[in-house]
């Protein structure tokens, strides 16, 4: 699944690309795609709607227009938005919806799995707050989620501290990826609860995940699956994972084996030195 980095990087190209401009065409392939909306009436209301600028909390990506409207888009698993120049010379795999913009470039949103959703948001603070209700809670990369913020997040949770990272509600864009690494990061055992963590091990956490997040962001974004950027590039945090996906390979700080488990419903991996489950000294 697209997490911050791989949903800001997408954000951050296609606003130099269709930031200012205006949505020419729209054509959706899939009714799934803006369910319960009518297709046709959806078209309708993007088509000639000027692009303001695009935002993102958490995972959600945001195109907004100038009268104070937005078009959500979520891209779960593995939807993609990509841009280019031009109409392809072919039709795009997967592709469930098509904007065309005013300077001839396309941008498509495809999604094999079809978990992806797209939906409008009313103009207006108020009615904004209402519709959006309590889906997320503060960005992660917001100057909002600070050290004290989490810590009285976690204040007597015995949920698993992974669990508890991943809830969207306590902080906004942390997946799996980017909770394993920072709590590798940040030396914390993925399953202590939450109410456990000391706060300096909340301070650790705090600036992991952070340094996590920036460091994906720098990179385009993590590439082991179906994620691509706007250009249909690869990312290239895969390749500075510590340790995700590194099941059986040396720790990069003790050489201890790293180990894989399943926390929170996802498969989890960690040091089991640097990252005791009993509370005390790491290595």
């Amino acid at each position: 699944m697209p997490e911050l980095p791989e949903v800001e990087t997408i954000r951050r190209q296609l606003a130099g690309h269709i930031g200012g401009r205006t949505i020419a065409s729209a054509r959706v392939l899939d009714p799934l795609l803006v369910d319960p909306e009518d297709p046709s009436a959806f078209e309708q209301r993007l088509e000639g709607r000027s692009v303001r600028e695009l935002r993102r909390t958490g995972k959600y990506l945001f195109i907004e227009f100038d009268d104070g409207e937005a078009l959500a888009m979520h891209l779960r698993m593995t939807g993609q938005l990509l841009w280019t120049p031009a109409e392809p010379d072919g039709p795009t795999p997967y592709a469930r919806a098509v904007l065309g913009i005013d300077d001839g470039s396309v941008v498509t949103f495809a999604d094999p799995r079809r978990f992806g959703r797209a939906w409008f948001l009313p103009a207006g603070r108020s009615a904004r707050t209402r519709a959006w209700g309590k889906r997320t809670g503060v960005d992660a990369m917001s100057p909002r989620f600070t050290s004290r913020h989490l810590g009285a997040s976690l204040e007597r949770r015995t949920a698993a501290i992974k669990a508890l990272i991943l809830d969207q509600r306590i902080v906004a864009g942390v997946g799996n990826i980017y909770a394993d690494e920072a709590l590798f990061r940040a030396r914390v055992h993925p399953r202590r609860p939450g109410g456990s963590l000391t706060p300096a091990e909340v301070r650790r956490l705090h600036r992991a995940i952070r340094d996590r997040l920036r460091m994906g962001i720098a990179v385009g974004g993590a590439s082991f699956d179906r994620y691509r950027d706007a250009h249909g590039s690869r990312g290239g945090m895969q390749d500075l994972f510590l340790v995700h996906r590194r099941q059986g390979e040396p720790c990069p700080r003790c050489r201890t084996t790293i180990e894989k488990g399943v926390v929170a419903q996802r498969g989890t991996y960690w040091c089991p030195k640097c990252q005791p489950l009993e509370m005390g000294e790491t290595c």
